[in-house]
């Protein structure tokens, strides 16, 4: 499938290159969201407008919206908190739609997370494997309804603990009954199914700042235990993910980045729906999220990152992974590489708007693997 993604970011750049009286002709609500300097506490709110294009939506256009603000004014070490929304629609009756909220409590004491989110929306399902083709892609109808809840204390020094709670529906429908999701034995769970989780989540803690780090660290891990419900009542599962990020301050403008992390699934079944998939805006990116998909998925990247002026910076990024059923082979790997920009619209919160290009491998007889991304915030 290829698509068009444009994304309208209005007068972007003025701070740089339109003089101060020129940005005075700028409406006062975009220079407040994207340019102008607020060295206080202030909540901040930011629009990003979204046109894109596919042979298989039509036009879809929608948007979404950042506000941000801190929960305790008066101690400088409570991390920024944040409401998201993201909604599209298309000219075929699609349409994606998101609300999250990420809540810091005064002095971090406790961390809070909450999603709600419904997509109509086709994906391209390549099978099941480290290997699959792009010939095989087979376009699926897809229905997806998640809500996901997250609490965590702070039980001892940067240590959180905490519980991780929540439900998906998944509906899927394929236009070709001869396609390799109807026709290969991997696929388990066509249909799609329903399902409940609840399970245990810790978090250790160092970083100096949560929205554009420095130096520190993280390692987030969390068990989800699943058991189906309604019509897939007798599924029952697990999801295991850990995540590690540590930070080096290298100078004074300049970030190193590490990031790894492992997903599992565990449980007798592979709902195709469940497995890892490699490939997003945040890792590995370049490679279509779910073109690669198994049992276990392992990945690892590193990224430098440049800050040229208090509003733009550049970063650059390597790494590699790969899914796999049972067994991790070093020979399976596949390379991730590639840069972008940012642009830091609120430059005391280390709010930034990013946009990254990311190439992969080039499988035998295929165009080399390639993603363009535009988002808030870093990538990780």
């Amino acid at each position: 499938m290829k698509k068009l993604l444009v994304i309208l970011i209005t007068s972007l750049i003025a701070e740089s290159f339109v003089p101060a009286f020129g940005q005075q002709l700028i409406p006062k609500f975009i220079r407040k969201m994207y340019f102008e300097k607020d060295t206080s506490k202030r909540s901040s709110f930011v629009v990003l407008p979204i046109l894109s294009s596919a042979p298989e939506t039509g036009v879809e256009v929608g948007g979404a919206g950042l506000y941000s603000f801190y929960a305790d004014t008066l101690h400088h070490e409570t991390r920024v908190s944040n409401i998201y929304a993201y909604a599209t629609v298309t000219t075929k009756g699609q349409n994606r739609l998101n609300l999250s909220t990420t809540y810091w409590s005064p002095q971090n004491t406790y961390h809070y997370y909450a999603s709600i989110s419904r997509i109509d929306f086709p994906i391209d399902f390549y099978g099941i494997g480290n290997n699959t083709h792009k010939a095989d892609a087979d376009n699926l109808g897809q229905k997806r309804y998640r809500l996901t809840l997250e609490a965590q204390k702070l039980i001892a020094n940067n240590i959180y603990f905490g519980f991780v709670g929540g439900g998906y529906k998944y509906d899927f429908k394929s236009a070709d009954p001869t396609g390799i999701f109807d026709t290969s034995p991997l696929v388990q769970d066509r249909t799609g199914g329903s399902f409940v989780y609840v399970g245990p989540s810790f978090i250790y803690d160092t970083r100096n700042n949560n929205t554009y780090t420095t130096k520190g660290m993280v390692v987030n891990a969390y068990y989800n235990i699943m058991q189906g419900v309604f019509g897939n009542n007798i599924y029952q599962g697990g999801f295991f993910n850990i995540e590690y990020s540590q930070f080096f301050l290298l100078a004074k403008k300049l970030v190193l980045g590490l990031d790894v992390q492992e997903q599992s699934l565990t449980g007798g079944r592979s709902p195709f729906y469940l497995l890892p998939q490699m490939g997003s805006d945040e890792m590995m990116r370049g490679y279509y999220e779910g073109r690669y998909r198994d049992r276990n998925y392992l990945a690892g990247q590193a990224e430098l990152r440049y800050r040229l002026s208090e509003r733009f910076g550049v970063v650059g990024f390597a790494g590699t992974g790969e899914v796999f059923h049972s067994a991790f082979t070093f020979q399976a790997l596949k390379p991730d590489l590639g840069g972008g920009l940012r642009y830091f619209f609120d430059v005391e919160k280390g709010l930034s708007l990013r946009a990254d290009y990311g190439i992969g491998q080039k499988p035998t007889g295929e165009k080399r693997e390639s993603g363009f991304y535009i988002g808030l915030g870093q990538a990780f």
